[in-house]
């Protein structure tokens, strides 16, 4: 087994590069780490360009046989503890990461969802993970993002998904007004979070419903809020007056999952 010890090796050079957006995007690729991502990117029937492992992982066990043979079927590459130091992006490694070609679908919207969500001005990695998440775990399959929202394929975004990544495709628009524009000719009503309103999440029957989910600090832009034909807020018994951008995601979008339990329509 031959293993790579130099971190001026160019394998690892590119490796190191796919931390930088400008080059994911030229590579098309992405990185994902950690034994349980790995093993479900192969359950999912990714494009999985390579695997790196740390040879430490092997001596010492700490990836299972199991596991060890069903990546041993794709181009794999063994590194030092110090390289593999070099590379990784998370403080406790796995000891294995994978390059994965980025998950694009398609650019057209499935118009047979009941909801689609979409994320305007986004910034903050973990919450455009966990609200990929939360999306997959509504059995949705997609998400519309503006070009002004963080990343999908950050590594801190990729860990938070925890494998909802490979499953909701994830639609960029260069124009969200033009974007929610095209949902309403579909037949789709486009529903905002805003303080400015006596209506409540709990009012509208989530079918055939966009919801937009605004930037971190200043919430939905004013072109999307002028857009809109619902603004809704959630209602706050205490003090607080706002809540983090994925737990409303998740409120709004677990009102719909109420709606299919209620109705006994999964599909």
């Amino acid at each position: 087994m031959q293993v790579i010890t130099s971190k001026e090796n160019d394998f690892i050079k590119k490796i190191k590069k796919l931390k930088d957006k400008k080059y994911r995007d030229e590579e098309n690729c992405y990185i994902i780490e950690g034994i349980k991502l790995v093993k479900e990117a192969i359950e999912e029937n990714q494009n999985i360009k390579s695997i790196v492992i740390c040879e430490d992982c092997i001596n010492d066990e700490s990836i299972d046989q199991k596991t060890l043979y069903e990546v041993a079927k794709y181009d794999c590459t063994y590194v030092s503890e110090k390289v593999f130091g070099f590379i990784t992006d998370v403080s406790n490694p796995q000891g294995i990461l994978a390059v994965l070609e980025k998950n694009n679908h398609s650019d057209k919207m499935n118009y047979s969802e009941d909801i689609i969500v979409v994320l305007d001005g986004l910034q903050d990695p973990g919450n455009l993970g966990t609200i990929l998440r939360t999306i997959d775990s509504a059995n949705l399959k997609q998400v519309v993002v503006s070009k002004d929202t963080a990343d999908v394929y950050n590594p801190k975004v990729v860990r938070s998904t925890m494998g909802a990544i490979f499953r909701v495709n994830i639609i960029e628009s260069k124009n969200l007004v033009e974007s929610l524009q095209n949902l309403k000719e579909n037949g789709y009503e486009t529903i905002v979070t805003a303080l400015d309103t006596k209506n409540s999440v709990y009012d509208i029957e989530y079918k055939k419903k966009v919801i937009v989910i605004g930037n971190e600090a200043n919430g939905v832009s004013k072109e999307v809020k002028e857009f809109a034909d619902y603004k809704v807020k959630i209602p706050m018994l205490g003090k607080t007056e706002s809540l983090n951008a994925s737990v409303a995601a998740g409120i709004m979008i677990y009102e719909y999952v109420r709606g299919v339990v209620k109705g006994n329509r999964f599909k």
